[in-house]
């Protein structure tokens, strides 16, 4: 009897052990207990919370970075914009000390997202030459004599020393007996400078302070710019409240001269300038001659600022200029469209009348700065290159980006300018 009993509970304990054996092979894993990697594995559910807890984690992160890059970009603009101004106060230099410093502590992705009003990467980061081949001319111990070059001014390093410097060193090389300084009309340029590559160029009024506390007996203000517009109007307004401070003030004429009453008027320094320009802009083009260029359809467009003021005659007085001298391969136009025949459209329709396959786009600009970099020779849609190409009309559209003040011939006219002044 007990031998049978404990047979009993062993065939139980047996059929329970299979039993349960089988309900683990055989039952249905639950979703909840496990899930399928992207692999074919399969993993906990706990495990795989944890991965997305993570990824969450990391998202959250990078997130948070982007935010803080664009909150010191931002900074950054903000601290330009400050400084993108015309007006000088007493905490100019330290704004300008406090950009760069903010500038220089970005990485390089933050540099990237910079953007204000004014602000862009290119404000600190765009390469324009070396800076220290300048001469800000802005030293003491002037004497009784001087010669302040206006300027508006050019943040393109390189330019600035071809073009404005280029002018500065003629001029003083023609008068030894005379100190040459400088001073530029647009502050925006002089802060951007400042700012930039810690070189400090004179205003107006820092010029003409200077040259009072010098002791200058006789002033000659030698003005660079192209015409009697409305930064000449300005530079005269500065001069005349400085006069009683010396015992001579003479202001030179700008390069074209007298503007004239109509777009027929054209004069010397017109056509002085007219001629340099277009033998520089063959040369450039590699042309033997003048005929060479216009037997091989080559027209050459000039490109100039443009204006509102009445002066804006002076640009159709040099195309009469042009006409008037045979360069019919020779069409001025202006950024600003102003006089209209000067626009970009109907340059081109001109151009094309004309019958010429060939253009080559160059500045009528005493500097080759941000206009011409940008606004003639850029990579955005409506700069002049582009839109040449862009029309269709024309075989080959290339450009020459130098400025006026870097061919002798001009900078020859207004040693001219100047020293007529001073005999007079």
């Amino acid at each position: 009897m007990k031998k049978k009993l404990v047979v009993v509970l062993l065939m139980g304990v047996m059929t329970c052990s299979l039993a349960l054996a089988g309900c683990s092979k055989d039952a249905p894993t639950s979703a909840e207990d496990s899930v399928r990697t992207e692999d074919g594995n399969t993993t906990s559910s706990e495990s795989a919370e944890d991965e997305d807890s993570q990824a969450q984690t990391e998202e959250s992160a990078g997130e948070d970075y982007k935010a803080s890059d664009q909150a010191a970009a931002d900074e950054v603009a903000a601290l330009i914009d400050a400084i993108y101004v015309q007006e000088r106060t007493e905490d100019t230099d330290a704004q300008c000390a406090q950009a760069k410093e903010a500038w220089d502590a970005l990485t390089d992705a933050q540099k990237e997202l910079v953007e204000g009003e004014e602000a862009d990467p290119d404000y600190f980061g765009r390469d324009t030459g070396d800076a220290s081949k300048d001469d800000p001319r802005n030293q003491d111990d002037i004497g009784e004599n001087e010669i302040l070059v206006v300027s508006f001014g050019t943040s393109f390093n390189d330019s600035r020393v071809d073009d404005i410097k280029g002018i500065e060193d003629a001029i003083q090389a023609a008068n030894p007996d005379w100190s040459v300084r400088r001073a530029f009309t647009a502050q925006i340029i002089i802060n951007h400078v400042q700012a930039r590559d810690g070189e400090f160029i004179d205003n107006m009024q820092q010029a003409l302070e200077r040259a009072a506390a010098n002791g200058v007996k006789n002033l000659v203000v030698q003005p660079t710019h192209l015409m009697h517009g409305a930064e000449y109007d300005e530079l005269m307004e500065e001069v005349e409240a400085y006069r009683d401070q010396f015992e001579t003030v003479k202001v030179a004429e700008p390069l074209l001269g007298e503007v004239g009453m109509d777009a027929t008027v054209i004069n010397a320094d017109k056509e002085a300038v007219a001629k340099a320009l277009t033998e520089a802009a063959v040369k450039d083009a590699e042309y033997e001659s003048l005929d060479a260029a216009r037997e091989d359809g080559t027209a050459f467009v000039f490109m100039g600022h443009g204006t509102s003021h009445t002066a804006k005659v002076s640009y159709s007085q040099m195309q009469s200029q042009m006409d008037a001298l045979g360069y019919n391969y020779a069409f001025i136009g202006t950024v600003e469209g102003e006089p209209e025949e000067t626009s970009c459209e109907a340059v081109i329709d001109a151009v094309t009348q004309a019958g010429y396959k060939k253009v080559i786009l160059r500045p009528l600009m005493v500097v080759a700065g941000d206009h011409a970099n940008n606004d003639m020779a850029g990579e955005e849609e409506d700069s002049w290159i582009s839109m040449f190409r862009a029309s269709g009309k024309f075989e080959n559209v290339d450009v020459q980006i130098k400025g006026l003040g870097s061919i002798d011939a001009i900078q020859k006219l207004y040693v001219e300018h100047t020293a007529a002044v001073i005999e007079d």
